[in-house]
């Protein structure tokens, strides 16, 4: 019996849109969007800022706003905070930097988190086969504003793994983006009061940031490697009778 062509008209749309929301597609869109995103970053070089300066027509509060969004953009983009941050102090020095580094730094965690939760969660999620990475993501998912305070107050962390990482675990989004504003001052502000201090590298403001950011970097290695220890001590090991999936099978 023929099928209608009214029928396979209508069908041919739905199956395309499908296929186009498919889990995979928007995965394969996220790493489009990512690639052309670190090409882009690397054709405009957005860091010669720091040493050329603003333009001349920008100035006071536009030129605040203006980098704030960049900053966003740029670590969405996979830009280096450091070098962002040592910018922010050279270009409005401590107080200003800092704001406008912190809330761009949100802007940029906010950007990622959603492109991650909404175009790779799905796609990416049945990956989670590791013990190490099951671990992790019951870390996020169960203890998410504890976990990533942790992580935001960690320098050694990658900024962008662990923006795409917490959006694939069921973190919130109000845990995510507090512990990111809170966790990220510290850190933040070090980079930019040694940004406005450059042109004095001997000062006691200069060498009092940078020590904090030899410090903390030395002491988030030590409890980097501490909790790396203990997220594989707490995955479940598989049982003989485990599924598939790592689920133990039922009783005959």
């Amino acid at each position: 019996m023929s099928v209608p062509s009214t029928q396979q008209s209508e069908g041919l749309p739905s199956r395309l849109a499908q296929t186009l929301l498919s889990p995979r597609c928007r995965l394969a869109v996220l790493l489009v969007l990512l690639s052309a995103a670190g090409i882009s970053m690397l054709v405009y070089e957005p860091q010669r800022f720091v040493t050329n300066g603003l333009p001349a027509q920008l100035s006071g509060g536009l030129a605040g706003v203006l980098f704030t969004v960049a900053y966003g953009l740029c670590t969405a983009a996979f830009v280096p905070r450091p070098v962002l941050n040592v910018a922010a102090g050279a270009l409005f020095g401590s107080q200003a930097g800092t704001v406008s580094a912190v809330v761009g730094t949100v802007i940029g965690s906010g950007l990622a988190f959603g492109l991650g939760r909404i175009l790779g969660q799905d796609a990416l999620r049945p990956l989670l086969r590791a013990r190490w990475l099951s671990a992790a993501d019951r870390q996020l998912s169960r203890h998410g504003f504890r976990s990533m305070l942790v992580i935001r107050l960690l320098p050694g962390v990658p900024f962008a793994a662990s923006n795409y990482g917490a959006a694939v675990s069921r973190m919130g989004w109000t845990a995510f983006l507090t512990a990111t504003a809170l966790g990220v001052v510290p850190n933040t502000a070090a980079y930019v009061i040694a940004g406005s201090h450059a042109a004095a590298p001997t000062s006691p403001v200069f060498l009092a940031a940078f020590g904090f950011i030899a410090l903390s970097g030395l002491g988030g290695a030590v409890l980097a490697w501490r909790k790396r220890a203990l997220l594989r001590s707490a995955a479940p090991a598989r049982t003989a009778d485990d599924g598939p999936c790592g689920q133990a099978g039922s009783a005959p």
